[in-house]
C-alpha cells in the first residue's frame, strides 16, 4: 500500500511540474510518465487519462485546502472576525505557494456551476464526468465551506461579527471576495494602471473595509435632499 501511495505521489508530483511549466493542454500522459520514472502503462493503472489524474490532483487541491480551514478554525486566542481575516491571508498565501492547486480549484468551482445545470452539464468532458476522481470531488467539495461557516457562526456567537449576519451567505461573500482579490491583483500590479495603488496597500484596504462591513462599523448616510427649481 506504501508504494502504492509513492506512486501516485511520484506521479502527481511530477503532473504538477508539468503543469505548471507547459500548461495543462501541452502535457501529455507520456510527459508524466517520463518525469516521474515511471512507465507508461503503469501510469495509466492509477489514472485512466489526463483529465482523471487533473480531478486527482484537484482533489488533492481541496485536502489540503481543507487543511487551511481547519487550522484556522483550531486556533487558539482569537474571535471568529480575527479567525476570518486569518483565513482570507491563508487562502492568499495558498494561491501563491501552490498555484496549479489553486488553479485546479478554480477550474472545479467552474466544473461544479456547469454540472449542477441541466442545460450546461453537456458541455463538460465525458472524460471528467467518468473520473472516479471528479465523483469523489463532489462528495468533498463542501468540506471547507463547512468549516468557513464555522468560522463565521464563532464570530457571531462571540461578538465579533455583527448578530444580524446569516453565517452561509457570509461566508460564502467573503470567500468570493477573497477570490475576485485574487484576480484583480494584475491591474493593481499593472505598472501603466491610472489608479495609484500599491499591492500593499490595495490587501491593507481589502482585510480593513471586510472588518468593518463584518463588524458593522460602516455606517450608511442619508444623502441630504436638496430643493431647486428646474428654471
Amino acid at each position: 500500500m506504501a508504494g502504492e501511495k509513492n506512486k501516485e505521489k511520484l506521479i502527481l508530483d511530477a503532473a504538477i511540474a508539468l503543469f505548471t511549466t507547459q500548461g495543462f493542454t501541452a502535457t501529455r500522459m507520456e510527459d508524466v510518465s517520463k518525469k516521474a520514472g515511471i512507465s507508461k502503462g503503469l501510469t495509466y493503472f492509477y489514472y485512466k487519462n489526463k483529465e482523471d489524474l487533473f480531478m486527482a490532483l484537484t482533489k488533492k487541491a481541496f485536502d489540503l485546502l481543507k487543511d487551511e480551514f481547519r487550522d484556522t478554525l483550531r486556533a487558539k486566542g482569537k474571535n471568529g472576525l480575527e479567525m476570518l481575516t486569518d483565513l482570507v491571508q491563508r487562502i492568499w498565501k495558498f494561491e501563491k505557494d501552490h498555484p496549479v492547486y489553486y488553479q485546479s480549484i478554480i477550474h472545479f468551482l467552474d466544473l461544479l456551476k456547469k454540472y449542477s445545470n441541466p442545460a450546461l452539464k453537456s458541455q463538460i468532458n465525458p472524460l471528467i464526468l467518468d473520473s472516479i476522481h471528479f465523483h469523489k470531488l463532489l462528495e468533498i467539495q463542501l468540506e471547507p465551506t463547512r468549516l468557513g461557516i464555522q468560522i463565521v457562526s464563532q464570530g457571531i456567537k462571540d461578538g465579533s461579527i455583527r448578530p444580524e449576519l446569516q453565517a452561509e451567505i457570509t461566508f460564502y461573500t467573503i470567500w468570493s471576495m477573497a477570490l475576485g482579490y485574487e484576480k484583480m491583483e494584475g491591474p493593481i500590479s499593472f505598472e501603466g494602471k491610472e489608479t495609484k495603488i500599491s499591492p500593499e496597500a490595495w490587501q491593507r484596504g481589502f482585510l480593513k473595509l471586510m472588518q468593518d462591513m463584518l463588524k458593522g462599523t460602516i455606517q450608511a448616510t442619508k444623502p441630504q435632499v436638496v430643493q431647486a427649481s428646474l428654471f
